[in-house]
């Protein structure tokens, strides 16, 4: 790691790097925004990132493809008469996770799976280069703007992108010789909430293809759905919400094994500011190397 021991990420003089992991919902872009507005870091979102730079225009074509279908708009579209554009900010990803969708019935809002796959691997390309990009913003951010801390506010699905087994794996490779990989870990009752919450309002989410053709064959199976379109795409990704949990879970406990530190979401609840976050990172290292017999700094 960047910062072998806690007194080595409190003494960083040439600033903190950090990237946060973990399911959506536990803290990352508040603790990041917490961060920034305490001055001096710089906040990097991935989904921001996907959003604009990698997805942005196939966005923006997929309204222009449903305001066509509105005789005004689709008049006013062909003359040029009115600009259709992505909204998209750190506190509102909604663009994206609409242009990624859910497979089913589209008299529900369902998309073919065929082209919610392709949107799927879309995705998956984008995450893979906002990832890579990171180097690129850390340097960026100290060259045009003098930030000499940086928070990489990650999406939920980094873990489905990456393998972290592989000690060459080539995204986790360049993250973690840039940035402290740090994964808020939640608990049952975390994840019984995030639950409740999805059920409430599920939204659209990325999964490794090898897993969601899985779990649409047994969604299909279980419910006897013998079309897409007797899907009903709410319930399926409600469905399909509670095992990516399970799913993820032991991916990001590899990752911060081999690649990072963890943390406890309550304790990231339970931040004030900027001097709680480095502690509470500090002691995480150094609960690090006492696990793995590395000598820590007493911080």
């Amino acid at each position: 790691m960047i910062y072998p021991t806690g007194a080595d990420w409190r003494a960083a003089a040439a600033g903190r790097r950090v990237l946060l992991f973990g399911m959506s919902g536990l803290g990352k872009t508040r603790v990041s925004a917490m961060l920034r507005a305490a001055g001096g870091w710089f906040h990097y979102s991935v989904d921001y990132r996907i959003g604009t730079r990698y997805l942005g225009e196939h966005i923006a074509d997929n309204f222009k493809r449903e305001a066509m279908k509105v005789p005004l708009l689709r008049e006013l579209l062909l003359s040029d008469s009115v600009y259709i554009a992505s909204n998209i900010t750190f506190d509102n990803l909604a663009p994206l996770s609409t242009y990624l969708g859910k497979p089913g019935d589209p008299g529900r809002g369902g998309l073919a799976f065929a082209e919610y796959l392709r949107r799927q691997d879309q995705h998956r390309s984008a995450e893979i280069a906002a990832l890579l990009d990171t180097p690129h913003f850390i340097e960026r951010a100290r060259d045009i703007y003098g930030y000499t801390s940086f928070v990489c506010d990650s999406g939920g699905s980094i873990c489905e992108v990456v393998d972290p087994d592989d000690p060459t794996d080539p995204v986790l490779s360049t993250l973690a010789a840039h940035l402290l990989l740090v994964w808020i870990e939640g608990s049952p009752d975390h994840t019984a909430e995030l639950v409740r919450r999805f059920d409430r309002a599920p939204k659209p989410m990325y999964y490794q293809p090898a897993f969601l053709e899985r779990a649409w064959a047994d969604y299909c199976a279980e419910t006897g759905a013998a079309a897409e379109a007797e899907v009903d795409p709410d319930a399926f990704i409600r469905w399909t919400y509670a095992r990516a949990l399970a799913h993820r879970q032991p991916r990001y406990a590899a990752m911060a094994a081999r690649w990072g530190v963890r943390v406890a979401a309550e304790a990231v609840a339970a931040l004030a500011g900027e001097a709680d976050f480095i502690d509470l990172i500090a002691r995480a290292i150094d609960a690090r190397a006492r696990d793995t017999g590395a000598p820590d700094s007493g911080a």
